[in-house]
């Protein structure tokens, strides 16, 4: 099932997707649930799945104005440098990590799919990162990794965008360069997680204006999404609605030579297997 948050008539809502339409689920179960992620927390996806059985597209996905699938999460835990080739890319003869590098996200800096990615006045380093996002359904604490996959509601794509240069000001710290308003996307919905084999590889490519620039799979990944999941809920509650943004392959536009900064008229496509397409156009914030 895919499941996604959007605009009706300028409110929000969620539903989800059947064919070329889309359900209006929120306008069903808005007493109950008035969110995406409030559904996510009662874990009311059987009910969920009833109200598509039978019905009809309430209006179609062409113009649709997408938000991004879970608008308000409590957190957005990212992971950096998980693909095994990508650690050789830094040049800098380290060994492979012992643990994953961890930091956060503001829903803010995150748009939802063909809506615009903003490059800051303050630098032209805009930079792409496509990545697959997982979305918490059962939250937990110390979740073990052989039971992880139980706690995952949905995967999704992300454009882990990034102010390049704004990564670099402080010593140990990522969060100014991983933090501008409207600097990356994720979306455009939610694939539950009971229609992906955990055990088989997932594909992630990202292009830009149609040029291929990143494609790997989860096979080169240093540390697993079960792993990520345990080692996350270690030090932190991991609760439903929370995202995890388990990293990105080679590729990024940092890596080129000279760097291939993202300039307005850009349009940055994030592919997962399983999943589909995120689009967003690039604009100069106004």
């Amino acid at each position: 099932m895919r499941y996604l948050s959007f605009e009706r008539d300028g409110k929000a809502t969620w539903g989800a997707v059947k064919g070329d339409g889309v359900i209006d689920l929120g306008a069903r179960f808005h007493a109950r649930y008035p969110t995406l992620r409030d559904a996510i927390a009662a874990n009311a996806q059987r009910e969920m799945a009833a109200a598509v059985t039978g019905a009809g597209g309430d209006l179609p996905l062409a113009g649709l104005r997408y938000l991004p699938p879970v608008p308000n999460p409590e957190k957005i835990i990212c992971v950096g440098v998980n693909y095994a080739n990508r650690n050789e890319e830094y040049r800098d003869n380290s060994e492979a990590p012992k643990y994953p590098s961890i930091f956060i996200r503001t829903p803010g800096t995150l748009v939802g799919h063909e809506q615009p990615v903003i490059r800051p006045p303050e630098s032209p380093q805009l930079d792409y990162e496509g990545e697959i996002a997982l979305v918490i359904g059962k939250g937990g604490r110390r979740i073990p990794e052989e039971h992880a996959w139980d706690h995952v509601f949905g995967v999704s794509c992300m454009n882990e965008g990034t102010i390049r240069d704004w990564l670099r000001h402080s010593k140990f710290n990522v969060t100014q360069g991983k933090n501008f308003e409207a600097s990356g996307s994720w979306g455009p919905w939610l694939v539950t997680a009971d229609e992906f084999d955990a055990n088989k590889p997932i594909a992630v490519e990202t292009k830009v204006n149609g040029e291929l620039r990143q494609q790997d799979t989860t096979e080169s990944l240093i540390f697993s999404f079960g792993y990520l999941i345990r080692y996350i809920s270690t030090f932190i509650s991991l609760k439903p609605g929370d995202v995890i943004a388990t990293g990105t392959p080679v590729g990024a536009g940092a890596r080129f030579d000279p760097p291939k900064w993202l300039v307005p008229g850009d349009v940055v496509e994030v592919s997962v297997s399983g999943v589909g397409t995120l689009r967003n156009p690039v604009k100069d914030e106004q």
